[in-house]
């Protein structure tokens, strides 16, 4: 494969790509080493998934990390669908990688929602490049589930599944004692007697009770039910058995029966949400919410962040302006204290906002919200760094008044100065420069430099959550994010040139 293929494979589909592909000649050759992956059969009792797509799951279980990427574009050339590439992927993750600590190893899983949100807003010539790059990462987890003891998920013992009458009151029960094996036999009476949606709002409140695990619970609702809308309904069973696995994830004694601080702000809000106004979806917009918002979550707990919200909403405010100084606090938490945590504010309130957007409950959507504000102090942690990063206090760069060349120069400042990169992307944006074009180009460098599944799930957050934030504030905020996107000139992951000839192959 030589660099001219992969220049055109790219220039298809924006005119910015030559400029950034110039910067960085784009290596097309597979830096992989051969790392043999386990290939363990499965356990007698293991669970089956429907006989139409187990085989399929089988086949990425059993070939081999180095040649995987290749049998599968095979397959693909011989009529696999996507869809079914992605329901395998998912399925596959769920059998053998054990959903506890929620993190690690079990990005594998959380990972697949963000490589096909990054897959449909890609063009054609790129659709298959984050699959690929995550079929590939599910074998390395893969590989490590084995080396710490080779769970599995074990068939659902038929005898112990509720009736249609009782199942959804038997779910409840055993979420609230926190009873791990009463969920599980609850869980697929639940998936056969009660309609997607429903499930979902269950899962909603459950997965944003408590803050164990930095968000991935409330991730892993939102991941799980979005990547289900995809491959269908009726793959549902394992996926939430879990995911119900992983809600009642904790540390130390029975949670129902003691008084944990991941689990206080949840308790109280779940109290304070009945005093929240009946008409409280129909307040007023204002974008002075988020300059406030922005103040409150600097210094306040989460008691006091989720008060300021019930207050708000108290004066008639609309909830898109306190989204609003949810994703801008999201925004100055990335670049006043970057790293792990700050992530995963973008990446839980990502989730949180889908999970109030398509819940049906009201009370449940109360608890997000409110939930949601308590949790960024938790992010925070006990104080801010640099005060000149605020994010209402950022100035802009003058850029260029040529489009590709402003984003060329802003993405290759990333690596080597994310502060002047932000402020270059403030100015880009003020400019009057396409957001699209920006889009476009930061998935495009996660193709080719990522290289860990936080890259893809931060991405696929903050380039779908701009659209979720209010114009007064969106650009600041998706400036912000090049302090945890990558540049144009950071180390290739060699992926993409692997990929690219196992297609064309």
């Amino acid at each position: 494969m030589n660099p001219s293929i992969n220049r055109r494979f790219f220039i298809r589909s924006s005119a910015t790509a030559s400029a950034l592909l110039g910067l960085h000649e784009l290596s097309l050759f597979s830096k992989l080493g051969s790392v043999s992956a386990a290939e363990a059969r499965l356990p007698e009792n293991a669970v089956q998934m429907r006989p139409e797509i187990e085989p399929v799951v089988r086949f990425l279980e059993d070939t081999p990390r180095e040649r995987l990427l290749e049998e599968v574009a095979h397959r693909i050339r011989h009529g696999l669908s996507y869809r079914d590439v992605l329901a395998a992927l998912l399925l596959a993750g769920v059998r053998n990688i054990q959903p506890r600590p929620v993190g690690f190893k079990f990005h594998a899983v959380l990972v697949v929602n963000s490589a096909h949100l990054a897959s449909i807003n890609s063009p054609d010539s790129e659709r298959w490049l984050p699959v690929f790059w995550a079929l590939d990462y599910f074998k390395s987890s893969q590989e490590r589930d084995v080396q710490e003891g080779n769970w599995t998920m074990s068939r659902v013992d038929e005898s112990k599944v509720p009736t249609p009458r009782n199942a959804k009151r038997a779910f409840i029960g055993a979420m609230d004692k926190w009873d791990v094996e009463a969920a599980d036999h609850a869980v697929p009476g639940l998936v056969r007697s009660l309609g997607a949606g429903e499930v979902f709002d269950l899962f909603s409140l459950y997965g944003s009770r408590d803050y164990r695990d930095i968000g991935h619970k409330a991730i892993y609702v939102a991941n799980s039910f979005r990547t289900l809308q995809c491959i269908g309904w009726e793959h549902a069973e394992p996926v939430l058995r879990s995911l119900a696995y992983a809600l009642l994830a904790h540390e130390g004694g029975n949670p129902a029966e003691r008084d944990a601080s991941p689990d206080r702000p949840g308790r109280r809000n779940l109290e304070r949400a009945a005093s929240i106004v009946e008409d409280w979806k129909a307040g007023e917009l204002r974008s002075s919410v988020a300059t406030d918002l922005l103040e409150t979550f600097r210094h306040a707990s989460p008691n006091e962040a989720s008060d300021r919200v019930i207050r708000l909403l108290a004066e008639k405010t609309h909830p898109q302006s306190i989204w609003d100084g949810i994703f801008s606090f999201v925004g100055e938490l990335l670049m006043r204290n970057p790293g792990i945590v700050s992530l995963h504010a973008a990446t839980c309130s990502n989730a949180m906002h889908y999970s109030f957007q398509n819940c049906g409950d009201d009370r449940t959507r109360r608890m997000l919200l409110l939930q949601n504000a308590a949790f960024l102090p938790m992010f925070r942690g006990g104080t801010l760094n640099s005060n000149d990063q605020a994010l209402d206090q950022i100035r802009p760069d003058e850029v260029s008044k040529d489009e590709s060349k402003a984003v060329e120069d802003l993405f290759s400042e990333i690596e080597k100065n994310r502060l002047g990169a932000a402020r270059k992307a403030l100015g880009y944006f003020e400019a009057g420069h396409s957001a699209k074009e920006f889009i476009n180009t930061a998935r495009r460098c996660i193709f080719l430099k990522g290289s860990n599944s936080h890259d893809y799930k931060f991405s696929s957050a903050v380039l779908e959550d701009y659209y979720h934030v209010s114009p007064a504030w969106r650009n600041r905020y998706l400036a912000a994010s090049v302090f945890n996107l990558r540049g144009s000139q950071g180390a290739d992951n060699g992926l993409v040139g692997r990929t690219r000839a196992a297609l064309e192959a």
